[in-house]
């Protein structure tokens, strides 16, 4: 093993050794010469050196300075405005407020910086979770450390759906197919030979090899063009509704805050105070604290994800998750447990059953993990059996040719080779199987029948004729928990379509077991992909069970059709073909033990098999998809009740019902409390959840108006019942705006009565402690407020309550009478609709079998037909090393807690799906949320989708 330090000509201060060298070009002898290193790779000890002298193999992240972050806070929109008000106190010798109102400006910030710090911590303890890992050799062992630590020189293995984690010379072996479109756009696969460069961020899409690391980090191809990607970020469909919800606020404000100045400007207010209240106003009436509560609310929601073994690598996937209402499973390994058992074998010929298994194990590795290989090796009834034998060649699976293959020799010399794959496969290449042919296909059909997939097994001698010697079968029992699962899916109104490449028979039997449903459909009905599904083909596909024989590319038509029928789609995938498919379907999941290119591709990643991860996460994505709902009623109803409040009370009684310094103590004491909505409680909802605007503004415009009322309630006992001056009914309108204000939280959180759900033990203290110093406060009048004393307090927070219980019917009668509203015009639009609507399709076509079907359990065929576009990798989410990928989210959270709502738009990486008819479900009553008005399932309109979006 050589251990040799890099050669010296590197340039001091270049991470890249002999940087003046072209390491892509120069004779493979001289290129490990000048690394120091050779096809054995480096020790452990100077593989440690190595990465204190070149660094961690990864696009370094750009850091802000601390005290520049904090700063931050204080630039904007909103901090100008609050400044201003800060700068027009001092004009006028307002010292009082000029203190208060900068004291309470540095609190936003260090409350603001200090919850961004906070979610930083949590993402990067997320992304630590994600890191890609390397196989290379060190000390002449192989060994799997995080791909940040690979160095130049480090030899290191690289199979069927990795992703390139440095730049690197392939050494011996044979040739492989590479997808380099991430870096170069074209997205045919490359043909990368022994001594060719292979450059970090590509995908191993055929072939296993050996390879030499040259270049890591910012070194690399990638590296060095990475900065161009890391700037760009897609605004999502959450984004832009968080973004209408700012600017209607904003607009609405500015308005009202005109009328308000024009009104004192023409009845010879002082402008400068006027000016001062009207900026004060507007700071209080704009949404100043969403963003960081919606990023908090992400941040927190990402942990609980991880809590429950599904890591988020894009946040859109979190609002996506909670409208999934049809999740397309694959079999292996998250409906079946992915624990392969060997049957008693078919053998043709007069050939043993020993030796189909032995040759079948000699056609294995064990190194390479796969299930399938393990499954046959440990069906050897004499584990030392292939010791006698030298495997010379190992040819790995690969999706085209859906088999592996090994050049042998045995103890007597002679060289012969064996062969093992999905068996139509093997019986296409046995010349000699054409006799046999029948009786295969008997047993091919009779294993399916019982569930067992079904693997053919050939060897060919001297003359290299395939001779067929047998076909084992493998059994892969259900999960213990699957049916269960499904069952429970079911009732939150989520459909699981089963989607497996094993034969028809195979997935029928596992449907049955499972309880899923017996309306299995062959992939083949879906043709060659280069054609339009029928319509009748189209409705076969939406009420299908599930799907078996299914080719990469017949996932992403599934995908396509359901969300052309309204459909919001879930994929499990684990494969590199898989990649479009997971990128395809609104929130791609990637199964554990799934390839990197599937990681990539997918939204979610899952560290633990099975099903019920993925519907626990989906339980998890709708209580955060609620509480992000919860705040937006409570913020808008909020900005109402004060806005609508403050501008009759000046243009009607021509009196200011608070002062600045109260407005400003208003705004900050409730965005302070409200960022523990993040961790409340709430109960997942019955059906798919998906964004209804209509809703949303429905209830905070009764919750705002109502609130509007009580306070003038309120504002005419101060002043002609308890005969209050001006000062003090000031005082006691500024404690019932703060008591009121957060009560309308436990309104808004939830659908049914506000008892229904227990809200957090975080959420009471926040509200209970803000309010505690907002009563001190009126009470013994800190802050130029006129004392009230405890009598008037105690009176507002009866008053509060006593409106409160009010409200909370009234918010009910509304759910109810837009629900029905919703109800009507969905009827209406089907009665428009119907004549189209009605489409033969509802009567399912089965498909036939294909012969061409997968029957290699976990093999899976190479996409001809996927459209390019979709089956491009995407530079920014490609790792290297430790991956973009695994930056995605904290880039995401951390770059996009922003301080005003020009800057909403980069905040939340959510999706935004449309209201529409949900999908009807019987939800099981341990689950559901009860107090939910529509959580009962209402029959579907013929003809109308289930959960329309606009896309």
């Amino acid at each position: 093993m050589n251990t040799r330090a890099p050669a010296v000509d590197a340039k001091p201060g270049s991470k890249t050794p002999a940087a003046k060298d072209d390491f892509k070009t120069l004779p493979l002898s001289e290129v490990e010469k000048k690394l120091g290193s050779s096809p054995d790779g480096l020790t452990q000890a100077e593989a440690e050196r190595r990465l204190t002298h070149y660094g961690p193999n990864e696009i370094e992240e750009k850091k802000t300075n601390p005290l520049l972050k904090f700063l931050s806070y204080f630039w904007g929109p909103i901090p100008w405005m609050i400044e201003a008000a800060v700068v027009l106190s001092g004009v006028v010798q307002h010292w009082a407020d000029f203190f208060i109102i900068l004291l309470l400006l540095l609190a936003n910030g260090v409350v603001g910086f200090w919850e961004e710090r906070q979610a930083g911590n949590a993402i990067a303890a997320l992304k630590a979770k994600l890191a890609t890992k390397a196989r290379v050799e060190r000390d002449g062992k192989w060994v799997t450390p995080p791909a940040r630590d690979l160095v130049p020189g480090d030899a290191i293995r690289l199979r069927l759906g990795d992703i390139v984690p440095a730049d690197a010379r392939l050494l011996a072996g044979d040739p492989i197919e590479v997808d380099e479109s991430a870096l170069t756009g074209e997205s045919l696969p490359a043909t990368r030979k022994p001594g060719d460069a292979i450059f970090s961020g590509s995908i191993v899409r055929r072939g296993e090899i050996g390879a030499l690391v040259y270049a890591t980090g910012a070194d690399t191809y990638f590296g060095k063009t990475a900065e161009l990607v890391q700037g760009g970020r897609n605004v999502s469909h959450f984004q832009r509704a968080v973004l209408k919800i700012g600017n209607y606020l904003i607009l609405l404000a500015g308005a009202l805050v005109a009328l308000i100045i024009g009104v004192s400007i023409f009845r010879g207010d002082p402008i400068l105070d006027t000016l001062q209240f009207a900026l004060v106003l507007t700071v209080a009436a704009i949404p100043v604290a969403m963003p960081t509560v919606l990023s908090v609310t992400m941040a927190v929601g990402a942990r609980l994800l991880a809590k429950k073994k599904a890591i988020v690598s894009r946040l859109v996937a979190i609002e996506e998750l909670a409208g999934v209402d049809v999740l397309c499973a694959d079999k292996t390994g998250t409906l079946t447990q992915n624990k392969l058992t060997l049957g008693d074998p078919f053998s043709i010929g007069g050939v043993n059953a020993d030796e189909v298994v032995l040759d079948a194990a000699l056609a294995s590795r064990a190194d390479d993990n796969d299930t399938i290989d393990l499954a046959v090796l440990a069906g050897l009834k004499d584990a030392q059996a292939l010791k006698a034998y030298d495997v010379i060649h190992f040819q790995p699976f690969d999706p085209v040719h859906k088999r592996t293959e090994a050049s042998v020799k045995g103890k007597d010399g002679k060289a012969f080779k064996v062969t093992k794959g999905a068996s139509q496969v093997i019986l296409a290449l046995a010349a000699t199987a054409g006799k046999a042919k029948a009786a295969v296909e008997k047993a091919v059909n009779e294993f399916a029948a019982r569930g067992f997939r079904s693997l053919g097994v050939a060897r060919a001698s001297a003359d290299g004729k395939w001779r067929l010697q047998g076909v084992l079968p493998l059994f892969d029992p259900p999960r213990d928990d699957a049916k269960a699962t499904i069952a429970t899916a079911v009732a939150m109104g989520v459909k699981v379509k089963m989607v497996t490449g094993d034969a028809l028979a195979i997935a029928k039997e596992t449907a049955q077991k499972l309880g899923m449903g017996s309306n299995i459909l062959s992939a083949s009905i879906l043709g060659d992909g280069k054609q339009k599904e029928s319509p009748a083909q189209a409705a076969s596909i939406e009420t299908a069970d599930g799907f078996a024989q299914v080719f990469p590319e017949h996932k992403f038509r599934i995908i396509d059709v359901l969300q052309k029928h309204g459909h919001i789609v879930g994929m499990t995938g684990d494969g590199v073909n898989d990649a479009p498919a997971l990128k395809k379907a609104d929130c791609g999941i990637a199964v554990s033990g799934a390839t990197d290119a599937a990681r990539a591709a997918a939204a979610i990643v899952l560290t633990t098999p099975g099903l019920s991860v993925i519907i626990e996460a989906i339980k998890e994505s709708r209580r955060i998809f609620q509480r992000m709902n919860s705040y937006a009623i409570y913020r808008i109803a909020e900005t109402l009740r004060v806005l609508m409040f403050m501008t009759l009370s000046i243009l009607v009684f021509n009196f200011y019902p608070v002062t600045a310094v109260m407005i400003v103590m208003l705004a900050l004491l409730n965005d302070g409390a409200i960022l523990s909505i993040a961790y409340d409680n709430v109960q997942y909802g019955a059906r798919p959840e998906a964004w209804d605007m209509r809703r949303v503004l429905g209830i905070s415009t009764v919750l705002g108006t109502t609130g509007v009322v009580a306070a003038f309630g309120l504002f005419f006992l101060g002043e002609r019942v308890f005969h209050l001056d001006r000062a003090h009914v000031q005082t006691l309108m500024y404690l019932k705006l703060s008591v009121a204000g957060h009560l309308t939280i436990f309104q808004s959180r939830t659908r049914g009565p506000w008892w229904s759900t227990r809200p957090a033990w975080i959420l009471l203290a926040a509200v209970g402690g803000t309010q505690a110093v907002a009563t001190l406060i009126a009470v013994y009048g800190i802050w130029l407020m006129p004392a009230l004393g405890w009598k008037y307090a105690a009176i507002v927070w009866g008053y509060a309550l006593v409106w409160f219980l009010v409200t909370d019917p009234i918010k009910l009668l509304a759910y109810r009478v837009l629900d029905h509203f919703k109800v009507e015009t969905k009827m209406t639009t089907k009665a428009v609709t119907k004549p189209d609507a009605k489409a033969d399709a509802s009567k399912p076509t089965a498909g036939s079998g294909d012969p061409k079907a997968d029957t290699m359990g976990n093999s899976q065929p190479e996409a001809t037909a996927a459209p390019k576009p979709q089956a491009k990798p995407n530079p920014a989410v490609m790792p290297v090393s430790t991956s973009v990928l695994d930056k995605t989210l904290g880039e995401i959270l951390l770059a996009g807690l922003a301080k005003d709502p020009e800057d909403a738009g980069r905040v939340i990486a959510a999706g935004l799906t449309q209201p529409g008819g949900p999908v009807a479900a019987t939800p099981a009553p341990e689950t559901i949320d009860k107090s939910a008005p529509d959580a009962e399932a209402k029959p579907k309109p013929d003809g109308a989708p289930q959960n329309q979006r606009h896309r």
